[in-house]
């Protein structure tokens, strides 16, 4: 829809700042023009508008009721455009960075090391955006993108973090309840496909994630199927699940490491497996600018994610859809 009748923009603005001075003497000193430019402006805008807005004296200027009225309605238009253009300016400055990424990892990898970063740099601002899905990112504007994924989105520079090993997890209440159901039945010791054929906690997500199926498969080991299944679409709401004692999920390393540390989750076995995904820092092929805020961002990301110090050498553009 076409936006009209809609007058000159630059008379507009010369006209706010020529009625709220009531001198175009004082609107010139402010836009940094002459006086005589200001007048122009003016009398092109009554032109357009067919009505008069000054009231011309030579001791005084004022406006009349018309330009009275127009002059509240073009500055509260003129605020909310200013106001929203700050809005934006403000996340481009060079202290502010925009970071995208998926739920599992801010949630459960990168929120809890943030506080480190603020403390290291608290003149910088973060905003986080997190999204599960890696569709529209190159046409998204961010900064820094962090994913777990096989193949990089084309057009981006993509720098491995770090690679992934996926094993079972669960809480120890839940691994004590299986092994007591176990003795109640006469059983002893708890074996491998015991636990694994437990409840079985599933992430409804893309390829890139492995399932139960695509996990047994790949370690070569019999599936075993669960006596119940519970099925999430949110990694971060399976961990927590798991965390709860619901059942045992395939934990990422990076994103339970802090969990396995503090004995909120166990590995009820031994068999894990190496993933051939990993994940990503991604950022545009060519930002506008590059800004510091961003850089020292990155250098702390490589460092906290124990990425060698070579890893310039080794980001590169993906080529591949």
């Amino acid at each position: 829809m076409k936006i009209k009748p809609l007058p000159p923009l630059n008379s507009l603005v010369a006209f706010e700042s020529a009625a709220r001075h009531l001198s175009f003497t004082q609107a010139a000193l402010e836009l940094s023009v002459t006086q005589g430019a200001v007048s122009r402006q003016i009398r092109h805008l009554e032109e357009y508008l067919g009505r008069s807005l000054f009231v011309r004296d030579k001791r005084q200027l004022s406006l009349t009721q018309t330009g009275a009225e127009y002059y509240d309605s073009v500055q509260q238009s003129l605020l909310l455009i200013s106001s929203a253009t700050g809005a934006i300016v403000q996340w481009q400055g060079n202290q502010q960075l925009t970071v995208v990424t998926s739920n599992a990892m801010a949630s459960l990898w990168l929120l809890p090391r943030l506080p480190e970063f603020q403390d290291l740099h608290p003149d910088i601002d973060v905003r986080i955006l997190a999204t599960d899905s890696l569709l529209g990112l190159r046409s998204s504007e961010f900064d820094v993108a962090l994913f777990y994924c096989r193949t990089p989105p084309a057009g981006l520079v993509a720098t491995p973090l770090f690679n992934e090993r996926v094993f079972p997890v669960c809480s120890p209440a839940f691994l004590e309840r299986c092994r007591s159901n176990n003795t109640a039945a006469g059983i002893e010791g708890l074996n491998d496909e015991d636990i694994l054929g437990t409840t079985q906690l599933w992430l409804d997500s893309g390829e890139d994630w492995l399932n139960w199926s695509q996990w047994f498969s790949a370690a070569g080991i019999a599936p075993q199927e669960p006596r119940r299944r519970l099925n999430l679409n949110n990694y971060a709401m399976l961990v927590q699940a798991a965390l709860n004692g619901q059942g045992i999920a395939l934990g990422w390393e990076q994103l339970v490491a802090d969990y396995l540390q503090s004995g909120l989750l166990v590995r009820p076995v031994a068999m894990e497996l190496n993933t051939t995904a990993r994940f990503y820092m991604l950022e545009p092929q060519e930002p506008m600018r590059r800004k510091p805020g961003v850089e020292q961002f990155r250098h702390w990301l490589l460092q906290r994610a124990g990425t060698c110090e070579d890893t310039e050498a080794r980001s590169e553009t993906s080529r591949t859809a």
